[in-house]
């Protein structure tokens, strides 16, 4: 069963911000297919959506993004799922705002979700699907420019990001490769 998880930090305060489309993305999924997150078995620390059409394991760690990886370890080991069933869903700073890219493996991109994930599964072999939110303008640290709401033209923008990388998740579950292609020649 292929697992989908979307990176982000809890908490209302980092609602709306670049850290957290890759949840929006998950929240997305779960509700085309009418399901609810709700809290995972005791030593999953996150929110599951089971989907039995396309199946898939919809997860939101309920980690602090530098945490991700305990998360994510714990519900590949509870699932008894494969890594290679795993699709990530993070923000990504060294992509132009809008754009997507799907890769296996690759460094993290100072993406400390992705840092921690590689860490806890002790190698860097997974799926990510990345969403881009640009580097941060002129002096801004990166950590404030992904911490920061967007914008209300931006909000529009990630609104629509969020719903074509919903429907590139939804190709990934059947079609690896076509997917991979949908999320290069997204127009932006």
């Amino acid at each position: 069963m292929p697992v989908i998880c979307g990176l982000r930090n809890p908490g209302a305060q980092y609602q709306g911000t670049r850290h957290n489309l890759g949840f929006e993305v998950v929240a997305d999924l779960a509700r085309r297919h009418q399901q609810t997150l709700k809290r995972g078995p005791l030593r999953v620390r996150a929110e599951i959506a089971r989907v039995q059409t396309p199946e898939m394991l919809l997860m939101a760690p309920l980690t602090f993004m530098n945490e991700s990886g305990r998360a994510v370890r714990a519900v590949l080991a509870y699932y008894k799922l494969e890594v290679e069933q795993l699709l990530v869903v993070h923000d990504d700073i060294d992509l132009d705002f809008g754009r997507l890219r799907i890769q296996v493996g690759g460094g993290s991109g100072g993406n400390n979700g992705i840092r921690s994930i590689e860490a806890h599964l002790g190698h860097r072999e997974f799926a990510r699907l990345k969403m881009g939110v640009g580097r941060p303008p002129g002096s801004r640290q990166a950590a404030d420019h992904v911490l920061r709401t967007l914008n209300r033209s931006e909000r529009e923008e990630a609104d629509m990001l969020v719903q074509d990388a919903a429907d590139v998740v939804e190709r990934w579950l059947t079609d690896r490769a076509r997917a991979q292609e949908m999320a290069a020649h997204r127009r932006i």
